[in-house]
């Protein structure tokens, strides 16, 4: 298991420059939307003023971005958390006035070995598109409920395995499979890590099995929402 997360790891090292490039082109940008909605909805549930905002699988820091541009108006603890030593570098560019005016932290570390995080620090924790490569995923989940306080909000969004046969779902599966590690290829130079993609939404857990498992470490489900036939979907979670 730790071989595996480790090859995960280098991979994502191997297609840090590449990553945002590639990302919106594969998206067209949709994924923006996604995100900003993600982070709207989670405010309206913690409307402090005071904000502990811990981002897991930060990758290059779009989320941390997204959160900024939401609590403007609020005093907010930025941590961004992230295995990826090099999409970590990229980060600390990306987000270098928050790191200069000490509102953000950045650490190297795992989803499921969150040790720098003191139990119930954190008022709202994401991770957007990092939660199917983890490969404990019981015990990050396990580590989200530690760290977040009572009434914290947990944001989940991840591209989600579709079993549905309608005319839309094909299509989805058919660019996801087919279209997309091409694409991903081609900018990135690095189609294995593209074809990793599809592979990683076909072996990852139904939306159904994940809520099942958030239940049973305490959170409470506030939204449920697909987007694009299904390709991603966010769960807006209340540790309870």
């Amino acid at each position: 298991m730790k071989s595996n997360q480790e090859q995960i790891i280098k991979m994502f090292d191997a297609i840090s420059s590449s990553y945002d490039l590639t990302n919106r082109v594969l998206s067209l940008g949709i994924d923006v939307s996604w995100r900003k909605e993600a982070c709207r909805k989670a405010l309206e549930l913690q409307k402090g003023n005071d904000l502990v905002i811990a981002d897991i699988a930060c990758g290059t820091g779009d989320m941390i971005l997204h959160w900024q541009d939401f609590t403007k108006d609020k005093k907010v603890k930025f941590i961004g958390i992230d295995p990826s030593s090099g999409m970590l570098e990229i980060a600390k560019d990306k987000l270098k006035d928050l790191l200069l005016l000490e509102k953000l932290q950045l650490f190297l570390a795992q989803a499921q070995e969150l040790k720098i995080l003191k139990n119930q620090s954190v008022d709202i924790l994401s991770i957007a598109y990092g939660i199917r490569n983890v490969v404990d995923i019981d015990q990050a989940l396990v580590e989200f409920a530690r760290v977040l306080k009572k009434d914290g909000v947990l944001v989940i969004l991840e591209f989600t395995k579709n079993e549905s046969e309608g005319i839309l779902d094909r299509l989805a599966q058919f660019y996801t499979k087919r279209i997309l590690p091409i694409i991903g290829g081609l900018v990135s130079r690095n189609y294995k890590a593209y074809k990793y993609l599809p592979d990683s939404i076909q072996d990852f857990l139904s939306t159904d099995v994940l809520v099942e498992k958030l239940c049973k470490n305490g959170f409470r489900m506030h939204i449920i929402k697909s987007y694009s036939a299904n390709i991603s979907t966010l769960i807006i979670a209340i540790k309870e």
